[in-house]
Formats: C-alpha cells, sequence, structure tokens
C-alpha cells in the first residue's frame, strides 16, 4: 500500500494532523534535528492539499516551550533545550504549506509529546492541549498522522488518538525517527489498532 492522498480516503470528517515540523527538529542548523526531518515536508505538503480539497480539516502541533523546564536536560530532564517559544527554531518550518490551525503543546513545565495532551513533570497530571476541541469543531472522526519525530511526538499522537477513540492511519514516508532503529514505534501504533501506510 503507498502513501498517495487517494489511498487514505480523506473527507471532511478526516483530519490531517502535522506534528511538530519546526525548525529544531526539520533544520539540520536546528538543536535537535531528526536526520532526514526536512524531508518530510515534500511528502506532507500534497497531503495538506488533498485534505483541504476534500473539505478536511488539517491542524499543526508546535512545541513551545519555556527556556526553563523540567522538560530540558538543562533543568533534569531528557532532551536539550529546543523548540523555545518565539524563538526560529520553535517555528514551522518556511517550506511547510500552513493551511489550519496550531495547537501548542509543553508550554510550561509540562513533556509535551502528545499533540492531545502533555503532562506535567513535577506533578504527572496530564493536561489537555485543545486539539480535541479543533477536531469536535469540525465533526473530525478520523485522523492521518504526520511529522516529527515518528518514535516520539508522532508515536505518542497517534496512541492518544487511538485511545480516544479516532480511526488513526500514520503515514510512514511522512515521519522521520530519532532512533534510526524504530520497528518497537510502529509495532506499539499499529497494536493500538492505527493504520500503517
Amino acid at each position: 500500500m503507498t502513501n498517495q492522498p487517494s489511498d487514505l480516503a480523506l473527507d471532511e470528517r478526516t483530519a490531517l494532523i502535522v506534528v511538530d515540523v519546526q525548525n529544531d527538529f526539520a533544520d539540520p542548523d536546528g538543536s535537535l534535528y531528526v536526520d532526514g526531518g526536512e524531508d518530510v515536508i515534500g511528502v506532507i505538503n500534497p497531503l495538506v492539499d488533498a485534505t483541504v480539497a476534500a473539505g478536511g480539516a488539517v491542524v499543526y502541533t508546535q512545541d513551545w516551550h519555556p527556556a526553563r523546564t523540567p522538560h530540558f536536560r538543562t533543568d533534569g530532564g531528557t532532551w536539550p533545550p529546543h523548540c523555545i517559544a518565539e524563538t526560529w527554531g520553535a517555528e514551522l518550518h518556511p517550506d511547510l504549506t500552513v493551511a489550519g490551525r496550531t495547537v501548542r503543546k509543553g508550554t510550561g513545565n509540562e513533556d509535551g509529546y502528545s499533540g492531545f495532551t502533555a503532562r506535567d513533570v513535577n506533578t504527572g497530571t496530564d493536561v489537555p492541549t485543545g486539539l480535541v476541541d479543533v477536531l469536535g469543531d469540525h465533526g473530525v472522526d478520523r485522523v492521518v498522522v504526520v511529522g516529527l519525530a515518528r518514535d516520539v511526538c508522532v508515536r505518542e499522537t497517534a496512541l492518544d488518538a487511538r485511545r480516544l477513540g479516532y480511526d488513526t492511519t500514520v503515514v510512514l514516508d511522512a515521519t522521520r525517527s530519532v532512533d534510526p532503529d524504530d520497528q518497537d514505534a510502529i509495532d506499539t501504533m499499529r497494536e493500538a489498532g492505527a493504520r500503517i501506510v
């Protein structure tokens, strides 16, 4: 099976969720560059166009971290500083076609992995990002997930989409991984009920 738009049966109840195609991930000069991250844009843009043409919704997620957060290694977390609010690194990549709303995540003390929820590092509390509300505004019951990185934020977004009851498809050619050996991430999404194309 290919990942051409015609194979995805896009319609007005479908949303394309474009995960974190931001300069820090998708540009070789980014602080947390995902190898080949810029290559997803040429696959995603036709999907954006096809989704809009089908009457569906396009929603973008965007890491939007404060300069100091327990998400960052410098403050006890896992990752180097990245996607700091109002910086070049946090901006959506300039070659990405933007044709919909943006949902920001990780705006405080949260680990913002999923496009749907963020977990407060200190309390463990999950905080909704507002993505469910955006999808509800459009009457969406089916999502197609693309973006960066496949083994982190794409995976968590797809898993949350399934947990919330959305029919979920992940387009592998429109994603890249931090870890090149990411079969576990693909298997986890598939086992949760996501369609992998």
